[in-house]
Order: C-alpha cells, then structure tokens, then sequence
C-alpha cells in the first residue's frame, strides 16, 4: 500500500470517529492560468512573495532541484499542488514516520507538496533523496515511496501568522530538527541558482520570544492550532 492510501486509510477512520485537524492553505500568487485556484505558491520570510518555489529549468524528473524564483504567472515550474494528508499522528499509525517524530509533533499536519506544471500532477514531489540532514539537497522525488517527501508544519516555532518552519518527515534531531532552509549566501537571482536543503533550526539570539531565522520560515501553509511540541 503507498504512503497515501495508508494515511488516507487513517484519516478515513479517523473522520468517522471524530474528523481530523483542519488545515489552512493560503492563496496563489504565482501560478499558470491552467493551474489556477488549484495551485499554491510558496516563499519564503527572506525574500517574501516575490520569489517562490521553482522546478529548475522545468525539469520533471527525480532528483532535480528545488530553487527560488522570480514569481510569474506564466511559469509551469512554479505550479505546486498541496496534498494534505492527516497529521504526523496519523502517518505514525501508518507506520510512515518515526514514534519519536510523532512524540514531539504529532499533533501537526503533515503534507507533501507536488510539482504540477498546468495543473497536471507529475507524481513527483518535493523531498530528499536521503534522510535530512545539514546541507541536504532538496529536489523532486517520487511522492508517496517515503516520509522523505513529507513536511510537517511547526507551528510551534511560527514566526507569525503565515509563517512557519518546515520539518522534513524524516528527520531524527528534535532539539533541532531538520527544516526546509535556503543557503545562508545565496540569492534567487544568483547565475548558479541555490538549491533549497535542509538544515537545523536556527533561531535568532536575544529576542523575545525567540525567532527562527528569516530563510526557514515559510509562507504558503498554515496549521489550524498551533501544537507545542511533547
């Protein structure tokens, strides 16, 4: 059975005994007309929505990599579609995500997130090809083979309203988990355009409260309730 059948099996049951979390998804900013409504653009607190997730060179295939790019409504590599999935609890009971990852955000929505040039779905989406860790690579890979291609919302370390730290499902460090982050000396518009990885989440020292640094913090997804983490 593939990751999304098992964790729908789960939300299914879980619905009739009781519904699952809500989850709110913000508005497109940058997608085809095919796309449309369908679609959802991303970005993230460094950059705001100016630049937005972007397939490299409209590259369908495993392994290709994630960047930032000027937002336009003409581009397909900019064509995301949001599949919501349950909560990490719910991908636990799947047996898809580790019980310790469960422990700590269980209570948080976990989603994958497809690359869907014109609104068509490619089965591809954006993950790493090996469990997270500092530098990563995110790139696209074959959606539902892993808790690789998973995100979990933090919405504990929010840095607002809208944005929010992502944890890639297979992550193993919970004092500092392993989040969706953008190279510290890159730029959208750089010639060699820098790849999205994933790193520990670093948080700004002296503030009240703290805050996540602007390139890990994401717009595009927002939990229904914030969960603490266990």
């Amino acid at each position: 059975m593939s990751i999304k059948s098992k964790v729908f099996a789960v939300a299914a049951t879980m619905t009739m005994v009781g519904g699952v979390s809500a989850v709110g998804l913000l508005p497109a900013d940058a997608s085809t007309g095919s796309c449309g409504s369908a679609c959802l653009s991303v970005f993230s607190q460094e950059f705001g929505s100016s630049f937005v997730f972007d397939v490299l060179r409209q590259g369908e295939k495993v392994g290709q990599p994630i960047i930032l790019f000027r937002a336009s409504n003409s581009d397909p590599a900019e064509d995301f579609t949001i599949l919501d999935q349950g909560t990490v609890a719910d991908y636990y009971t799947a047996g898809l995500v580790s019980e310790a990852l469960d422990k700590n955000y269980g209570g948080d929505e976990g989603y994958e997130v497809e690359y869907s040039p014109y609104g068509v779905d490619s089965g591809l989406c954006i993950g790493v090809g090996s469990t997270a860790g500092d530098g990563s690579p995110v790139a696209l890979e074959p959606c539902g083979a892993s808790s690789k291609t998973v995100w979990v919302v933090d919405s504990y370390d929010s840095a607002g309203p809208t944005y929010y730290p992502w944890i890639n499902g297979s992550d193993t460090n919970f004092s500092n988990p392993f989040v969706l982050h953008y190279p510290s000396n890159g730029y959208p518009t750089d010639v060699l355009r820098p790849q999205l990885n994933t790193y520990s989440l670093q948080e700004y020292r002296n503030t009240t409260p703290s805050s996540v640094y602007n390139n890990e913090n994401w717009d595009g997804l927002a939990p229904a309730t914030p969960t603490p983490p266990a």
